[in-house]
């Protein structure tokens, strides 16, 4: 426990640090907007559904948490 909330705190922190950098630009605006990500766009309704983002932030998340437990 003790070495996932470090882990956490250094996420955070270097999240913080790197903040200032994160915001500028528009480089985070394709998250979200993955080929395969679903968009339906008629007249008087819109529908979207980010299938493909989602698998990504899964496999991400699977992938950190299966090294904080290895550890």
């Amino acid at each position: 426990m003790r070495r996932a909330l470090i882990l956490l705190g250094l996420l955070i922190l270097l999240i913080g640090l790197l903040w200032p950098w994160l915001t500028q630009g528009n480089w985070w605006r394709w998250f979200g907007r993955l080929p395969g990500d679903i968009r339906i766009e008629r007249e008087g309704f819109s529908f979207y559904f980010p299938i493909v983002t989602m698998i990504v932030i899964s496999v991400v998340i699977s992938a950190v948490l299966w090294v904080v437990r290895r550890g």
